[in-house]
């Protein structure tokens, strides 16, 4: 039997789930090609391991940047090497469902798809991130009641208002993971003038963010190269500094969420007060965020169960719903090869 694959395809991790199985695979969307050869050395884990320490001819990509994917020929080897990872080479074809961000244009559609395709997919069809953040985070969006759901990643924040399977507005910004990164690395380098790699700038990301309270107290040491010295150092950088850091790109996101409930119809507005707003994607795990919002817009915010398998887990759950999917609405757009 043909398993059923969902993949989200996201700037920072590839997450894939298959039916009956749940996440089998989170790993960094990173290749590793070696550009004497053209051989592809590493995908996934290894490859990341690499960024900033491989020699020349070892060329380490991430081909998705901003949620789009900008090295087409490299996406479908990512694309290609996981799913044969997850499915091993078996003879039926597996029907894909790819999780896309809500702004893709047809062009990025059709490179999206045809990577699924070139990796054996015997039917592709694309559905929208935040209806997958809906399903994978076990909301009923069938009835006629507003659901708001912010979906963080590495590249784009995708906020959106659900009701009756379908999606009433959204917005889609580019300030997500990975512009929260640059943002320490920014400030690392302004304030103590010390060039830190991005690696540890999602170190000090995970470890020391604290938007609600950040304490002067909790502290953390970091090593980098002294920009003035041009000599190794380390440092001692703390919540507050954090904080400090990644107010600017933090706050564009409760920007995104207040204008979309600005444009809101006044009755679904009624209903997202009730039930509150979702939080998903690995953003979302951000400390203290989901007080950030609350007391920012007044508006209760729930983490969603596992918040950066989420959209993975709501897309193969999509199978499921295909025909309601379908019916209700054009976001979820089936492709087959003739």
């Amino acid at each position: 039997m043909a398993q059923d694959i969902g993949i989200d395809l996201g700037t920072a991790n590839i997450v894939i789930a298959v039916s009956g199985k749940g996440v089998v695979l989170n790993e960094p969307s990173v290749i590793a090609v070696n550009t004497n050869t053209n051989k592809i050395l590493a995908v996934g884990k290894k490859a990341y391991r690499m960024l900033g320490k491989a020699p020349d001819y070892i060329s380490v990509i991430r081909p998705l940047s901003n949620g789009v994917i900008s090295d087409d020929e490299m996406t479908q080897c990512l694309i290609r090497e996981f799913i044969h990872k997850v499915s091993g080479r078996q003879l039926l074809k597996p029907r894909i469902i790819i999780c896309v961000p809500s702004f893709i244009t047809d062009v990025e559609s059709r490179a999206v798809i045809e990577a699924a395709m070139t990796a054996g997919g015997r039917k592709v069809y694309l559905i929208q991130e935040p209806i997958a953040a809906m399903l994978g985070a076990g909301v009923n969006m069938s009835k006629a009641r507003g659901h708001l759901v912010v979906d963080i990643g590495g590249g784009t924040t995708d906020v959106a208002v659900v009701s009756m399977n379908g999606v009433v507005t959204s917005r889609s910004i580019k300030v997500a993971g990975n512009s929260i990164d640059q943002a320490i690395v920014r400030y690392m380098q302004k304030r103590h003038k010390l060039l830190i790699g991005d690696k540890t700038a999602e170190m000090l990301k995970k470890e020391l963010t604290n938007l609600y309270d950040p304490s002067d107290d909790i502290r953390m040491n970091i090593g980098g190269r002294n920009i003035v010295k041009g000599l190794p150092e380390q440092m001692s950088v703390s919540e507050l500094e954090v904080f400090d850091a990644v107010e600017d790109e933090v706050f564009e996101i409760v920007d995104s969420i207040r204008s979309l409930l600005e444009d809101t119809p006044p009755e679904l507005v009624g209903d997202i007060y009730e039930n509150g707003i979702i939080l998903t994607g690995g953003g979302a795990m951000l400390g203290g965020l989901d007080k950030l919002i609350n007391r920012t817009l007044n508006v209760r915010c729930n983490i969603a169960k596992d918040p950066a398998n989420c959209v993975a887990r709501g897309t193969v759950q999509a199978f499921k719903r295909i025909e309601s999917l379908l019916d209700g609405f054009e976001n979820v757009a089936l492709y087959q090869y003739k």
